[in-house]
């Protein structure tokens, strides 16, 4: 099935992150894993769940900048307490893989193999590794050839099965749905805009865990997001010059989501959980879908997967208080803006990925877990989150609030 109608209670009880740290900024040394053991040891916290509770574990990173990224899901649930006798399990659905982690633990508890699930993702871009060709490395280079690292990021972020980078298949959403320059450069400047407003009001601090960093005047907190460009003028941006088409193209580094650090994590919990931990919902998972579309448009699959969500719940946009469509680029989220129709006032309305940043693994945890925090803060019903995959899917996740 494309789309999945919750059938049975499940609450997300626990939703923290850390600080999304800059390309090669405050975070860089934090490994993946590091990272998400912090969030998840947040996210129990805030449950007021001990580890020792956690049945299953999902979590998602897709660069395995770790040296333990093979192991990655397994150590953070261990070293967040969890019995040995769970299992774990680190997935990869490349942007999707936070939202992925939702999903697969929201099914262990449908299925009955779980009344709590440790779930989310994470991402240390700032060690993605250099890569040397293993048959080269190993097996010898030919005469005159010698050996070429290569960066795995920036190959990664090329789709080798068309023979397209990702930004070209946000252009390529550009030209369909007919949207300018200027209209991504004014986007892009919302999101910075939005974020800036919201990180002033504190509308981020319910999500965020606090990490302490070492540094040359002693233990420093870290308690915002340090990607974002608060002061960033229209004029800015209309200076930067397009990075995948060099005449007439519109994504450029300023309207393209962050390459950035960071971890989200999300505690799941049966009815039956809630009530024998005495637990207090923050939210509850009614609805999921997974979707696939074409990959050199990949940036639509949003699209396909919320309508979906849609289908199953005989719900539309107007019933939706709260709408979060993860910004890989600004013509990406405004082509699905406009093939939906939405309604932009309810959109990301603090900020998004332009501005604070996409942790590829982490984003649609993190994603999940503002919607679960701000549905509490506004009192507002319904949040649904989304994202689109690089290869051509989408993913979507409906909360409801229970408060």
């Amino acid at each position: 099935d494309i789309m999945s109608l919750a059938r049975k209670a499940i609450y997300v009880v626990g939703a923290k992150r850390t600080p999304f740290g800059a390309f090669g900024g405050k975070l860089k040394h934090l490994s993946a894993t590091d990272l998400a053991v912090i969030s998840s040891k947040a996210a129990l916290a805030e449950a007021n769940l001990s580890g020792d509770k956690i049945d299953d574990c999902f979590m998602g990173n897709v660069i395995q900048s770790a040296k333990d990224a093979a192991y990655l899901a397994r150590h953070v649930a261990l070293k967040s307490g969890a019995p040995i006798k769970s299992p774990a399990l680190t997935l990869n659905r490349l942007c999707g893989s936070g939202f992925e982690a939702v999903c697969l633990g929201a099914e262990s508890i449908e299925l009955d193999r779980a009344e709590v699930a440790l779930v989310g993702g994470t991402e240390n871009m700032s060690q993605a590794p250099m890569v040397i060709d293993g048959l080269t490395s190993r097996w010898g280079a030919a005469l005159g050839k010698g050996m070429k690292a290569e960066d795995s990021l920036w190959a990664g972020l090329t789709d080798s099965m068309i023979g397209l980078p990702m930004g070209i298949t946000a252009e390529n959403l550009a030209d369909q749905y007919d949207l300018s320059r200027e209209d991504c450069d004014a986007f892009a400047l919302r999101s910075q805009q939005a974020w800036a407003a919201a990180n002033e009001a504190g509308y981020y601090k319910p999500e965020i865990v606090p990490i302490e960093l070492k540094t040359r005047k002693g233990m420093v907190a870290m308690t915002e997001d340090e990607h974002p460009r608060p002061s960033t003028t229209i004029a800015d941006l209309n200076k930067l010059k397009p990075v995948f088409k060099p005449d007439g193209g519109r994504v450029t580094a300023g309207s393209a989501s962050g390459i950035c650090d960071g971890a989200a994590s999300l505690v799941l919990a049966s009815d039956a959980s809630v009530s024998a931990n005495n637990l207090a919902p923050i939210s509850r998972v009614v609805a999921w879908s997974r979707v696939g579309c074409e990959p050199t448009h990949m940036g639509i699959g949003p699209v396909g997967a919320i309508e979906a969500i849609f289908k199953a719940t005989n719900m539309s946009a107007a019933d939706m208080d709260l709408i979060e469509i993860n910004e890989a680029f600004a013509a990406q989220f405004l082509a699905c803006e406009k093939a939906l129709e939405l309604d932009r006032e309810k959109m990301n309305v603090c900020g998004g990925a332009i501005a604070l940043g996409h942790p590829l693994g982490a984003s649609g945890a993190r994603i999940t877990a503002h919607l679960a925090q701000s549905l509490k803060r506004t009192g507002k019903k319904y949040g649904l989150g989304a994202a689109c995959i690089g290869g051509g899917q989408g993913i979507a996740v409906l909360l409801e609030n229970v408060q």
